[in-house]
């Protein structure tokens, strides 16, 4: 069974929260639910790596809000870890277990509802901030992008009904790739997630590639266990094309260009 987190002071995943206890029963700090746990806790998801010390469950869904200084309206998921230092959450060069089959069942529920969210962008964002120690498969889903939003009951009741819903049947199992280049929205990705064969793991932002050497690349490949393939967004590698491809060489994973 899986818990689902929320942060109290977060307005848009206690708001979440708050809808999903409501057809839950409280024992101590966990809500109960027939399909996945509950849990509000004092202090913020992103720093949540001691949640294993307490709490024993197959998984962790963070609840969250999503913040951009672009302001655009969003709906996401993500992975999470850092490929550098930690400042905001987790350890510095140490990515979380992904979840990449809910991630894609979670994404495409939403994309099929999209007239419920017709001024909000459906994205993926690349891998960042913590947690990042957890042993168990982790994944962040985010409301954004202003506190009009976060504060938003109806909008937050609506993505926690669609959470319920995702949470609430088997999901599906997928091929797994590791995503290497693109923007921290990475369409590409995206795209393959909504529409594709594929379900996403670590997803490392054409950014992050100069920090990618070969004791954080096989720490990557250590946390994405379930991956056979290594999706390239071939102009959004920049100059690190050749460094990728010379790591990728030393493994067995097959390398799709995109």
């Amino acid at each position: 069974m899986e818990l689902l987190v929320a942060y109290r002071d977060d307005p848009a995943g206690y708001n979440m929260a708050k809808f999903l206890s409501k057809e839950m029963i409280q024992d101590g700090d966990i809500f109960r639910g027939n399909y996945y746990d509950l849990l509000i806790i004092p202090t913020p998801a992103i720093s949540s790596d001691w949640l294993e010390e307490k709490y024993d469950y197959d998984g962790f869904i963070f609840l969250s809000k999503h913040a951009a200084e672009s302001g655009v309206l969003a709906l996401t998921c993500h992975s999470t870890g850092n490929f550098s230092d930690a400042k905001f959450g987790g350890n510095e060069r140490q990515v979380a277990i992904p979840y990449p089959d809910l991630q894609k069942t979670y994404l495409q529920t939403l994309k099929k509802n999209q007239a419920q969210f017709p001024e909000f962008q459906i994205t993926i964002e690349a891998t960042h901030h913590g947690p990042t120690a957890l042993s168990k498969r982790s994944l962040f889903i985010e409301i954004g992008t202003t506190e009009k939003q976060w504060n938003d009951v109806s909008l937050c009741n609506s993505v926690a009904s669609l959470v319920h819903e995702v949470m609430s049947h088997p999901i599906k199992k997928n091929p797994v790739a590791i995503c290497f280049g693109g923007t921290h929205y990475p369409s590409k990705f995206t795209d393959i997630l909504l529409n594709g064969t594929y379900a996403l793991g670590t997803v490392i932002p054409k950014h992050a590639l100069s920090e990618i050497d070969k004791s954080l690349f096989l720490h990557i490949l250590s946390r994405n266990k379930l991956a056979k393939t290594a999706l390239l967004d071939w102009r959004g590698l920049g100059s690190y094309r050749q460094k990728i491809l010379d790591l990728l060489e030393s493994t067995n994973l097959e390398v799709i260009k995109i």
